[in-house]
């Protein structure tokens, strides 16, 4: 790795704090105990128990269209959990919750299964800001049935959390943890511990320095993929052309640029 390139790293990652995607793929990737910490905190419960933790996992719909999971977490009952990170808000809209929760109900129930096998599901945003405005710490999204409020108990939560709440509760805590930069100004053991990992000791660092080179290049191959798409679609160059230049098969590519196109709604 450069040399200057390394410096930039490490500077970067003594600001990193978990609101960024960066940093919250490492501290969850297959860490069961961080992601159930931030479930038990979020849900107010201490007994679920997480057995499986995937981040960045690419998830289809039926008619093919892509949709990139910040966490997927399955619990020892078989409740299963998507957790997002999201800075902007255009990113946490209403309508993108629902696209989430299709994504993981078309996810979750093969061809042929019946309905009632749907496993109960919780979407939960964490959002830079107070999305929904209207200063809640928590969002509980539930169906219910209107003429008599009674709930719908579909299975499916949506579950928005305020990241700007500074309250002194448990969210308040756990929010103050995801927006500091400084390990030693969280309330979480569990978080502070493997947030220093990753900023204060060489073998974290070294994996921090190795993520962030990968992400360069594959930010370089996207905005070539880009211009490419642009070509393509003004009828300058074939897609065959596009796609060999990119290295990929012709349904590689499009797949490539459908993910961009999703990733920017």
């Amino acid at each position: 790795m450069d040399i200057r390139n390394k410096n930039k790293d490490l500077e970067r990652i003594k600001n990193f704090r978990l609101m960024d995607d960066d940093f919250m793929v490492v501290i969850f990737d297959g860490d069961v105990q961080t992601t159930g910490y931030v479930v038990n905190t979020v849900l107010e419960k201490s007994d679920i128990e997480i057995i499986q933790v995937t981040v960045q996992s690419e998830q289809k719909n039926l008619s093919g269209r892509s949709i990139i999971l910040d966490v997927l977490a399955q619990d020892s009952v078989g409740k299963y959990y998507n957790i997002e990170i999201q800075r902007s808000d255009r990113g946490a809209g209403r309508h993108r919750a629902r696209y989430h929760a299709s994504i993981l109900d078309s996810k979750l129930l093969s061809a042929g299964d019946r309905t009632f096998l749907l496993p109960e599901t919780y979407v939960i945003f964490i959002t830079e800001n107070d999305v929904l405005k209207k200063g809640y710490s928590l969002y509980h999204i539930e169906r219910i049935i209107q003429e008599d409020g009674e709930p719908f108990e579909d299975g499916e939560h949506i579950i928005y959390v305020n990241g700007a709440y500074e309250g002194n509760d448990p969210i308040g805590r756990l929010m103050n943890d995801f927006r500091v930069k400084d390990p030693n100004e969280m309330f979480s053991d569990v978080l502070k511990r493997k947030s220093k990992f990753f900023k204060e000791t060489e073998e974290g660092q070294a994996t921090m320095c190795r993520m962030m080179e990968e992400m360069r290049r594959e930010s370089e191959a996207n905005a070539t993929i880009r211009v490419l798409a642009t070509l393509v679609e003004q009828k300058k160059i074939s897609l065959s052309d596009a796609a060999q230049t990119s290295q990929m098969t012709e349904a590689e590519f499009l797949t490539r640029v459908e993910q961009q196109r999703q990733e920017s709604l």
